[in-house]
């Protein structure tokens, strides 16, 4: 059986995340605080679907403009989809979608515990290659296993991220000291 859920690192992802960002525009860069690639994606030798991860992250107040300014690229709200201050946004136009890599758009607040979580996830995964491995060759076996099946491999790998996600956030703080 072929793995098609997952790939191998690819090296253009850093360059897909920078087109994507180009797209944005100006008008949104300039307006955010900044634009963080995240996910699997964004972390060297880690094992991932290949979609692009984006946040852009805003001062709580910018939140109406951000929002204009994404719809204005071809976007819509897709609501926060249970998860408090992040908003996820889709493209509309399929064939604009067709035309740009995979990727998943959010904008959070610079407050936002999600960001927090994924930016110490990252960061934590890129430095710490004992658990970036681990959590690869899981992802592997599982989209083996399921035969390519995203539900179950997503149940299958829940407890590892959870498990690292905490030793993340133990580390991002201690580094940062932000806990």
């Amino acid at each position: 059986m072929n793995v098609t859920l997952v790939e191998k690192y690819n090296p253009e992802w850093p360059r897909w995340f920078e087109d994507i960002k180009a797209f944005l525009g100006s008008e949104i860069a300039k307006t955010c605080l900044r634009i963080e690639h995240v996910g699997s994606t964004s972390i060297p030798g880690m094992i991932a679907k290949p979609i692009i991860d984006i946040n852009i992250v805003i001062e709580p107040g910018d939140w109406v403009l951000v929002k204009s300014l994404t719809e204005e690229r071809g976007y819509y709200d897709r609501g926060d989809l249970g998860i408090k201050d992040r908003e996820a946004f889709d493209l509309s136009d399929e064939t604009l979608r067709k035309s740009l890599p995979a990727h998943h758009l959010y904008v959070t607040p610079k407050h936002s515990e999600e960001l927090k979580r994924q930016t110490a996830f990252r960061d934590y995964l890129k430095t710490h290659k004992a658990d970036r491995e681990r959590l690869g060759a899981l992802k592997w076996a599982l989209a083996e296993k399921y035969d390519n099946d995203k539900y179950p491999y997503m149940e299958g790998k829940d407890a590892m991220v959870k498990e690292i996600t905490r030793k993340a956030l133990e580390w991002y703080g201690k580094k940062y000291n932000r806990l």
